[in-house]
């Protein structure tokens, strides 16, 4: 499935799906989950279906023990050596706005 030709909400739908598929893998209940990570049920079931804040999933994931698959889903961003150079040792703090980006806008995605 090629997540960068499906919509924002079909995404969300999907990773919800998968959520669902890992609790049921490991053979867990919505409850058991709601339990461990210190929610209720129901805030398990809307992760489900995609509805969620980032601080929610991420304890439902804790509680299933799947954290750290984290890593796969957003690795750590490493700060490139030349960019590095141009900084002089100091954090970046902000994006430029005169970079080339090739990051497609919402005006380059098709509505659906």
């Amino acid at each position: 499935m090629k997540l960068e030709t499906m919509s924002p909400s079909a995404i969300v739908e999907e990773l919800g799906n998968r959520l669902k598929q890992a609790r049921l893998n490991a053979d867990l209940t919505q409850t058991e989950v709601a339990t461990r990570a210190g929610l209720n049920r129901r805030t398990v079931l809307n992760a489900e279906k995609g509805k969620v804040r980032l601080e929610n999933l991420v304890s439902i994931l804790v509680a299933m023990g799947i954290v750290e698959q984290l890593n796969m889903f957003l690795p750590v961003q490493e700060i490139s050596p030349l960019q590095l150079a141009k900084l002089k040792g100091q954090k970046r703090q902000r994006a430029s706005k005169f970079l080339n980006r090739n990051i497609p806008t919402k005006a380059d995605k098709p509505s659906w």
